[in-house]
């Protein structure tokens, strides 16, 4: 049985949308406490995720339509469109790594600047206030935010914690853990402690630099793979398409199917050897703490 134009461009316009669908519901997922309410579930699953970009949804399923029209396979639809939204975080560029690499060395700045302004401050809360003046640009904000809960007398534990959370990161996670050992009277050697925290931060970096270096070699390949991809079938479809026409079958579209899902787990397999693993969070459930606390003193 074969499909007919209008046909093929309405069942790829349904299952191209509803592939997209599909992808936006399981990525972005906000895991919380497995104890939630059942009634609550849905509201809560909703409300964790971030806004879509609406422009890319748009993009990916008008690639599924014109692929539904031209092949008038269902399942090249579905695939298409997921490709579509799915492909350019694995083979385009990591514009993350830089953010990433400039706020891990800007904590390693303050966190030096840190520990210089100890020696001259009457404490350290006058010597993280003053560590605001010319904290680094990929932390400013937050470093300005803590420094003006400490003018609010907000007790130096509970801004730290909320710095932490505001910040979400490992390394910052190590250093606050310091500052809140040293709030608790265990300060011992903390302008060591503090130096060692820089330079661990610093070597963080050219690690990440190298690891970064070797991930484009993968990145290299998946372009390669999808090019090559695309350009045969590209190719078989405007010079042979009797070669195609098996796939026209239901049968054939589920070989399509097949094959698909091959491609699909090959590149989430390579997605996570370029996925940035980074350590785990010391402080990774401060957000919540942080944030009673402040009710409370409100």
């Amino acid at each position: 049985m074969t499909l007919t134009v209008p046909l093929a461009a309405m069942l790829g316009l349904g299952t191209a949308f509803g592939g997209v669908l599909i992808v936006v519901g399981l990525t972005g997922r906000d895991d919380g406490p497995a104890d939630r309410e059942p009634d609550a579930w849905l509201s809560r699953f909703t409300a964790s995720r971030g806004p879509v970009d609406r422009r890319r949804l748009a993009v990916c399923v008008a690639v599924g339509v014109v692929v539904a029209v031209v092949t008038r396979w269902p399942v090249a639809a579905v695939l298409s469109t997921v490709g579509a939204w799915v492909l350019p975080a694995i083979i385009g560029p990591d514009r993350d790594h830089p953010r990433r690499v400039a706020r891990i060395d800007a904590i390693a700045t303050w966190t030096e600047a840190l520990r210089d302004n100890l020696s001259g401050a009457a404490g350290l809360e006058q010597a993280i206030t003053t560590s605001a003046i010319e904290s680094p640009e990929a932390i400013r904000d937050e470093v300005t935010r803590l420094a003006t809960r400490l003018q609010r007398s907000w007790r130096l534990p509970v801004a730290l914690r909320a710095f932490a959370a505001e910040l979400a990161d490992p390394t910052a996670d190590l250093v606050v853990a310091g500052l809140l050992m040293a709030a608790r009277g265990s300060a011992g050697q903390l302008g060591d402690v503090l130096g060692e925290l820089a330079t661990s931060a610093r070597a963080k970096v050219a690690s990440r630099q190298r690891i970064a270096a070797s991930r484009k070699r993968n990145r290299t390949s998946a372009r390669v793979i999808v090019g090559v991809t695309l350009a045969m079938a590209g190719i078989l479809t405007l010079i042979n398409q009797g070669y195609l026409a098996p796939f026209d079958t239901a049968t054939g579209q589920l070989v399509l199917l097949v094959a698909g899902g091959c491609f699909a787990v090959a590149f989430v397999w390579l997605a996570q050897l370029m996925r940035d693993r980074d350590t785990s969070r010391i402080l990774q459930n401060v957000a919540g703490n942080a944030d009673a606390q402040a009710v409370v003193r409100s």
